[in-house]
């Protein structure tokens, strides 16, 4: 579609919800982004007394750098200002340095006829009030707003740091369309959705949807050898030069379940890739001081128990849902693995071991390695029904609660808990799965991070939920449960990982959309784009998916008629 088309299609939705700063403002200002798909957006921006004078200026600069650029346009954006608010520099200072990193989500401009201004997608995907990973709040970095500045309004445009220096925040809204779709969307104004497509609520197909397009961009990731691109740094497209064997286990675990719901081809080459990685070069054979065989996942000079255990869940997902028993014999020996770390009078597990001596090198490194073992080791009961797995889930369990790990709140936790009520229906296991989150609650509704894990923790607590009320002896438990507070927190965290997603709308305004747009990202990191962060993301919506398809609130109604 042509530019002037596309303006004439987007136009009516942006007068239609046009709203004027009012003030000693312009009435309308009018910022105009468009991307080809592969490179950052060029924005540009008019002011006037009306809307059509606005509209006019904005559409012929926008049109001149399209003709200039050679430009075919896949995305356009226009957003408008709808509130302006005079401050300093050091006000304005004050307030970044109480915003968490990458979370301001306002606009500014530094002069009062907004002739200099920039939306907040440039603002955060420049880069410009990025401190680095030691700072934890929001703080202009002037080298990168000086550099984007003169990119975007000519050599010399600089932001003057003075203290009384005046400034100018924006609140905007706006609107988005892809050249390729018959839709334009409404996008959010200032709040933790800002910038982001508008969607009051989830359904089946936008589920499906996120899902879909987060597994093919891990798909895109695998190489042809099998080893992912283990992530990037979107601002600036700069490759993460670094690599976990347990993340690339758990990556491949999270687009297993991914294919179970898409069934797409392109994705399961990937997976096999991956697999092939993993069991070829990733996993070593050793001999066990007993003369058992065991296999252990490497990372470097180290065996984690997490990498044995992740290793457990990707190849016992994969012989489910294709009915291949090809990595039984693998699978047995990662388990004899998991077994020998753990204390079979206590069990207790070790976490890290040298390798290749599997000497203990670090008894407890983190909590997710316990809870992922276990869930592993549910996980290759569940498939082949040996005694030994569960038996040794059990004897962890008792050093669990003795321990007390639900204070963790620990989303694989919650999965193996979930696992273990399937098999020993017993009041201590549902108990410790409620009080994994019975006071977490609060947290998993409001957290200003998207932290994806906190919804694997809920979908998991979910199912147990639905299966304690077929025990009648043990309903009283679910008297420590508000089961409103409960479904709202489910609800509002899994809306919230919207906001992680890489839209269009967001991905334009990075150095390589094409790269990023359809994945997911760790805003507080920089948007930092790695394949774990996309790997919880993915399960928690596979959860969510299965819920709605189950029934979602209907399902939510019969659990509190139960109780």
């Amino acid at each position: 579609m042509h530019l002037s088309e596309l303006l004439a299609e987007v136009r009516p939705h942006v007068e239609a919800n046009f709203r004027s700063p009012g003030g000693d403002w312009p009435a309308c200002t009018l910022f105009f982004s468009v991307s080809d798909g592969t490179s950052r957006a060029r924005v540009r921006h008019a002011s006037a007394s009306d809307f059509a004078s606005a509209w006019l200026a904005g559409t012929e600069k926008l049109e001149q750098l399209v003709r200039r650029r050679g430009m075919q346009v896949r995305w356009l954006r226009i957003d408008w200002v709808e509130g302006v608010r005079e401050t300093t520099m050091k006000a304005w200072s004050e307030e970044l340095a109480k915003t968490k990193r990458n979370y301001y989500r306002y606009g500014v401009a530094l002069d009062r006829g907004l002739k200099i201004a920039f939306l907040e997608q440039e603002l955060n995907g420049n880069a410009m009030l990025y401190g680095g990973n030691e700072v934890a709040h929001a703080t202009v970095n002037l080298h990168n707003f000086n550099v984007y500045a003169a990119n975007r309004y000519g050599a010399g445009t600089e932001l003057d740091p003075g203290r009384d220096r005046a400034v100018y925040v924006l609140s905007t809204r706006g609107v988005f369309r892809d050249a390729l779709e018959a839709r334009t969307h409404l996008l959010y104004g200032p709040g933790r959705n800002a910038g982001r497509r508008v969607r009051d609520r989830l359904t089946d197909q936008d589920v499906f949807e996120l899902i879909e397009r987060g597994a093919l961009y891990l798909a895109s990731q695998v190489q042809e050898s099998g080893k992912f691109h283990y992530g990037w740094h979107p601002c600036f497209d700069r490759p993460i030069n670094a690599y976990n064997s347990l993340r690339h286990a758990s990556t491949t675990y999270a687009m297993i379940e991914a294919w179970e719901v898409t069934r797409d081809e392109t994705l399961k080459q990937a997976i096999d890739r991956s697999l092939s990685y993993l069991t070829t070069k990733l996993i070593a054979q050793a001999e066990l001081p007993d003369g058992r065989r065991g296999a252990f996942l490497v990372d470097g000079s180290e065996v984690k128990l997490g990498g044995n255990a992740v290793c457990l869940l990707a190849l016992s997902k994969y012989a489910q849902v294709t009915g291949t028993d090809r990595h039984h014999a693998l699978m047995a020996a990662l388990a004899e693995g998991v077994l020998f770390m753990q204390d079979p009078a206590t069990g207790r597990f070790v976490h890290v071991l040298n390798y290749p001596d599997l000497s203990v090198k670090e008894p407890f490194r983190i909590i997710y390695y316990d809870g992922e073992a276990a869930f592993g080791l549910m996980r290759l009961y569940g498939l082949t029904r040996e005694p030994r797995w569960l038996e040794a889930v059990v004897r962890a369990f008792d050093y669990f609660l003795s321990a007390e790990h639900w204070k963790a709140h620990d989303h694989w936790l919650s999965y193996c808990v979930n696992e273990l009520t399937t098999y020993r229906p017993q009041a201590k296991y549902f108990e410790f799965g409620i009080k994994n989150f019975a006071d977490y609650l609060d947290f998993v509704r409001d957290r200003i991070t998207t932290f994806p894990t906190l919804l694997e923790l809920m979908m998991a607590a979910e199912t147990m939920l639905q299966r304690l009320v077929m025990y009648p002896e043990m309903r009283p438990l679910l008297n420590a449960v508000d089961l409103d507070a409960f479904y709202e927190a489910l609800e509002r965290r899994a809306h919230y990982l919207q906001n992680g997603h890489f839209w269009p709308e967001y991905a334009m305004y990075f150095r390589n959309p094409a790269r990023i747009v359809g994945s997911f990202f760790i805003r507080h990191h920089a948007f930092r784009v790695r394949i774990d962060d996309v790997e919880h993301y993915l399960s928690g919506l596979v959860a969510y998916l299965r819920y709605l398809q189950a029934g979602g609130r209907v399902r939510a109604l019969r659990l509190q008629a139960a109780a």
